[in-house]
This record gives structure tokens, C-alpha cells and sequence, in this order.
């Protein structure tokens, strides 16, 4: 998401797929300042890699870590952007229950359902 929570890449993952395992898929060609997580998203190789391209990791570190790394909470906040955007496209039933067989025409839609949030 951009600062404004407008989507800069979408990748689609099956459901018992964990998302981090996109992470850096998602983030390849780009060059943002933050990089604004869930503790979904918390691995040090991950923060690694953001902070090696200059950015801030905004990542919650998960409660079962030892060493815990501080971070921005006022910056944080700004991650209900992001899941008040996915909350506008699950407004469309096609994309909440996914009734879609392929993952090709379900992501068609998901797109669809993202500009028509965009064009609100």
C-alpha cells in the first residue's frame, strides 16, 4: 500500500499459504521509505533486507521473541489504511467468498473490485 492506502502490488496466495512467504516479492523493484507491517511479517531476514534498501522496518516483533525490537507506534497506526481498504473490496461478495474456481479470474476481480474502491 501506498501512504494514501491505495494498493501498489497485488499477489495472490492459496489459503494455507503464510503471506510472508510473498514479502519479498511484493517488495522487489521498489524502493519505499517504510515498510509498514503485521507481526504476520516479523523474520529477521525480512527486516534485514528492508533496512539493507534504506527503508524502515515498521514491524512488530511476535510476543514469543526474546529480544523484542522497538518500533514506531504512532507510525504503526497507519497500517488500518491497509486493512480498510481490504475491508471496502470484501464489501463486493465475489471477493469475500471467493467464488470464483481459478485463481486467474478471482484475481481479475479482485482488481476490478480495487479501482471501483478507488474510484469512490
Amino acid at each position: 500500500m501506498s501512504g494514501l492506502g491505495l494498493p501498489v502490488r497485488l499477489i495472490l496466495t492459496p489459503g494455507q499459504r503464510q503471506d510472508i512467504t510473498q514479502a519479498e516479492a511484493l517488495l522487489d523493484g521498489l524502493s519505499p521509505k517504510v515498510v509498514i507491517a503485521d507481526r504476520g511479517y516479523d523474520s529477521k531476514a525480512l527486516v534485514q533486507k528492508i533496512e539493507a534498501g534504506g527503508a524502515e522496518a515498521v514491524i512488530p516483533t511476535q510476543s514469543d521473541r526474546s529480544v523484542q525490537r522497538a518500533i514506531d507506534r504512532d507510525r504503526y497506526k497507519d497500517r488500518n489504511l491497509a486493512e480498510r481498504f481490504w475491508a471496502h473490496v470484501k464489501q463486493y461478495r465475489r471477493v469475500a467468498t471467493r467464488y470464483d474456481k481459478t485463481a486467474r479470474n478471482f484475481m481479475a476481480f479482485v482488481h476490478l473490485a480495487s479501482i471501483m474502491v478507488l474510484l469512490r
